[in-house]
């Protein structure tokens, strides 16, 4: 990481695939604390982007929270997902895509089991 203990480093790599990645469990989102099993692959740090790949294990709950300093976008490759976001609801299938703007409160739960894909701009690490 760089100064700023959120913001990370570049990554060195041009290509990468999933498989070659260590996939790192998470236990909290900008300090609260995640409810079930949820998983992240850094695949890949820009000087302004991260991507990231998702697992979420059915029931896992992601509770409510907001990033004051980054914007973030999913796109879900597989299963069905409960968001709601700025107070909306909706019902996320394979195929569909969100986002999460600055400062606005987001909740997700995992009504099956998950793939996803997600970008953060810029690459702020959010998760212990």
């Amino acid at each position: 990481m760089t100064t700023d203990n959120r913001q990370l480093a570049k990554t060195g790599h041009l290509f990468v695939r999933s498989a070659d990645v260590a996939p790192e469990k998470i236990t909290a989102v900008e300090g609260v604390a995640e409810q079930g099993h949820v998983t992240v692959r850094k695949l890949m740090v820009g000087e302004e982007i991260l991507l990231l790949e998702v697992e979420r294990k059915k029931g896992l709950i992601d509770p409510v929270h907001k990033h004051l300093d980054h914007e973030s976008m999913g796109y879900l490759i597989k299963g069905r997902l409960r968001l709601i976001i700025g107070g909306k609801e909706f019902i996320a299938e394979a195929g569909t895509s969100w986002v999460h703007p600055v400062g606005v409160e987001h909740f997700s739960e995992a009504l099956e089991d998950c793939l996803q894909i997600e970008i953060k701009s810029p690459p702020k690490k959010t998760w212990v």
